[in-house]
């Protein structure tokens, strides 16, 4: 399988990308600064391209069977929100014009609905957060729209971070518009086991135009 990744340097798309490769899938690394893409794996192709430069992301994304954006606008960026609406439709618009067919958007838990609110909008969301997880959700209605692509929209846990050392094990459980808790309460994954959950998205194309999500 040829997969697109767009967002390939990021915290999650590290992970993805070696996730995929391990599985010998041919790669198209896409992202701002590849210089920050270690290894030359002979299945790895690594493009230049920044998101908002829809024409060249369209050119870089052609020839692939799937495109995952694990795109993030940047937690310390004072224009997340602007950026992640637009480098997300950007990304959208991308896809849909290479070709490609089948698109899975790595979004965020905010998304994920408790008694049919979603957790963005609850009162104990952080409010650091709120900017970035607000234009998610924003970009997840866009989203919905779209007839041509057959799109999935993965929220991970949450509690899906860079201090979540558990590392890989495999295991998983799926979940769709709400969030999984363990026995503890918790809603955790690591990011070892979210580049899991997207390669064996991939590999089954289990989900279709729809949301889902996965945790311990």
């Amino acid at each position: 399988m040829k997969i697109a990744l767009v967002g390939a340097t990021g915290f999650v798309g590290k992970a993805i990308l070696n996730e995929l490769l391990t599985r010998g899938n041919e790669v198209i690394a896409i992202a701002r600064n590849v210089d920050k893409i270690e290894g030359n794996d002979e299945k790895l192709v690594k493009k230049a391209v920044d998101v908002f430069e829809t024409e060249k992301l369209t050119e870089a994304l052609k020839g692939a069977d799937v495109a995952v954006s694990a795109y993030n606008g940047g937690w310390t960026n004072p224009n997340i929100y602007n950026d992640v609406i637009n480098g997300s439709t950007s990304i959208q618009t991308a896809v849909a014009a290479s070709g490609v067919k089948r698109f899975i958007y790595i979004g965020g838990a905010g998304t994920l609905q408790i008694d049919g609110n979603q957790l963005v909008d609850g009162p104990q969301f952080p409010a650091e957060y709120y900017p970035a997880a607000s234009a998610v959700r924003n970009y997840f209605n866009i989203l919905k729209q779209e007839t041509e692509i057959d799109w999935v929209f993965f929220s991970p846990a949450i509690e899906m971070h860079q201090g979540i050392i558990i590392g890989r094990t495999g295991e998983y459980r799926l979940g769709k518009t709400s969030p999984i808790f363990n026995e503890e309460g918790r809603s955790i994954l690591s990011v070892e086991d979210l580049a899991i959950v997207i390669a064996d998205e991939l590999e089954n194309n289990a989900h279709h135009q729809e949301q889902f999500t996965a945790a311990y």
